[in-house]
């Protein structure tokens, strides 16, 4: 049993990184059983996920919807924000009242949360019918665990890594868009963040396997490839082989998948060279996801942002000079500890300078290890609340004024799958990030095709099909 150190977690001490190719084979023992696996939190997590399916398909599992058919239960969680734990802890309820019925039901506990000691302990105490819980560092022993099951509870949680694991295998939720993971781990240590705790340090991929992988993608005729980290900007830093973000997205495009995309950035990493390369390829997608997280200077300096809101301006306005028809979106959280009405305001200032294309806006929630938990925090709950639909009705307004501007215009749409609201429409992306219901038979997924857009929502585009 490795239980995870906050300690430890925290280390950034230089160590050698080790990259190791993943050829494991598995047996499948597991015929004619089902699996269930559900998802909680980012991107990371859901490409996680692909490498979780593909462990249990290889084991002999085959998929299950139905929570009550399952044999084995995966709950890939979260850590970023309380209510993705209470999410995750209220669906254990359901998980528990099963194993009941089904005494031989493994039920499976992967991803951030897991790698936090308080939660553990919380595990360990009140949640003894979870079998295996495996954190996000050695996700390659899952099937391992899985297979030589204890009759006792199973936690391998390892707290850092010094290890990159090359040429893993996915078991991919699209035939048309695939995650590529390009580095692992944050070095920034932002005052309200666990992931550098929950991901450990910046670990970067050799280029020449990311590359390789990005070939094989087009290859099997995948449409578009997203550039997976924490901090996708500091990719290469950490192994002093001469090459950077900005090397890796160009040869990246040079490969010709129609659609290239990254997420995310971090403002203090973001280079002029990344942004001449984003403005000469016709690929690389003219989206950018760029999180301010306030507009106050007092605030991003409790933050550890590394950045002033001038700055930010600055690096602003060069993405939208330089990149045609670019769209930014952002991240900004309200109710950080003790801010005042002033510095809301001044997140107010910036929404309403960079009119973003789109924000994801969250209430501040405190982690338990990160500096801003140990912060004195006077303002109420109802205030926090208040200013968080304030900034949600300003941030709507601009989203709407930014689709509306596409009314009656034919855009380009990568068609990625049916919609879950009407059998006649399928949905898809423009080059921006905008999400465009089209009316149109299911044989348009994976296709890019013209679009006439017909009405506008603040979070989505309708459309028809431009003959």
């Amino acid at each position: 049993m490795n239980l995870p150190d906050l300690c430890v977690a925290r280390n950034r001490d230089k160590v050698e990184v080790k990259h190791i190719e993943q050829h494991q084979e598995y047996e499948p023992l597991f015929k004619g059983q089902k699996y269930f696996l559900r998802t909680y939190g980012c991107q990371m997590n859901v490409h996680d996920s692909e490498e979780i399916k593909f462990y249990l398909e290889a084991l002999g599992f085959t998929k299950t919807e139905i929570l009550e058919d399952a044999d084995i239960v995966v709950l890939n969680t979260c850590a970023i924000r309380e209510n993705a734990k209470d999410k995750v802890f209220g669906y254990l309820g359901r998980c528990k009242h099963l194993k009941k019925v089904k005494p031989n039901l493994i039920i499976c506990l992967c991803g951030c949360l897991v790698q936090q000691p308080h939660e553990i302990e919380e595990i360990k105490k009140n949640h003894q019918y979870i079998d295996i819980v495996v954190g996000t560092h050695n996700l390659n022993e899952l099937p391992e665990l899985i297979v030589k099951k204890s009759p006792k509870q199973d936690i391998e949680v390892f707290s850092n890594s010094d290890k990159v694991f090359e040429n893993v295998k996915y078991a991919r939720d699209s035939q048309v868009c695939a995650w590529i993971n390009i580095a692992y781990g944050c070095d920034k240590f932002c005052t309200y963040c666990i992931v550098p705790y929950t991901r450990g340090r910046e670990r970067s991929r050799k280029m020449e396997n990311i590359l390789r992988e990005v070939q094989a993608l087009k290859k099997a005729g995948y449409q578009e490839v997203t550039l997976l980290g924490q901090n996708v900007n500091a990719y290469g830093n950490d192994l002093g082989l001469g090459y950077n973000f900005a090397t890796l997205l160009e040869e990246t495009a040079k490969i010709g998948i129609p659609r290239i995309r990254f997420v995310t950035s971090h403002p203090w990493n973001f280079t002029d060279e990344m942004i001449d390369v984003i403005a000469k390829y016709e690929n690389i997608m003219p989206y950018v996801h760029l999180p301010i997280q306030s507009g106050s200077d007092a605030i991003l300096k409790k933050m550890n942002r590394r950045y002033t809101i001038e700055e930010y301006k600055t690096l602003f306005n060069k993405i939208k000079e330089k990149v045609k028809n670019v769209a930014i979106t952002t991240d900004i959280i309200v109710g950080f500890p003790n801010e005042t009405d002033e510095d809301f305001k001044a997140t107010l200032d910036i929404v309403n300078y960079c009119k973003f294309d789109n924000a994801f806006t969250f209430i501040y929630s405190p982690r338990v290890g990160t500096a801003a938990a140990r912060m004195e925090d006077k303002i109420p709950y109802e205030v926090k609340q208040k200013r968080l639909k304030e900034l949600n009705d300003l941030v709507n307004s601009y989203s709407l004024a930014s689709n509306q501007k596409l009314l009656g215009k034919t855009v380009k749409v990568l068609v990625t799958e049916k919609s879950e609201k009407d059998q006649n429409k399928v949905c898809g992306y423009t080059d921006t990030m905008k999400l465009v219901n089209v009316e149109g038979a299911q044989d348009l997924i994976g296709q890019i095709i013209d679009v006439e857009i017909t009405a506008a929502k603040s979070f989505s585009l309708d459309g028809i099909v431009k003959k």
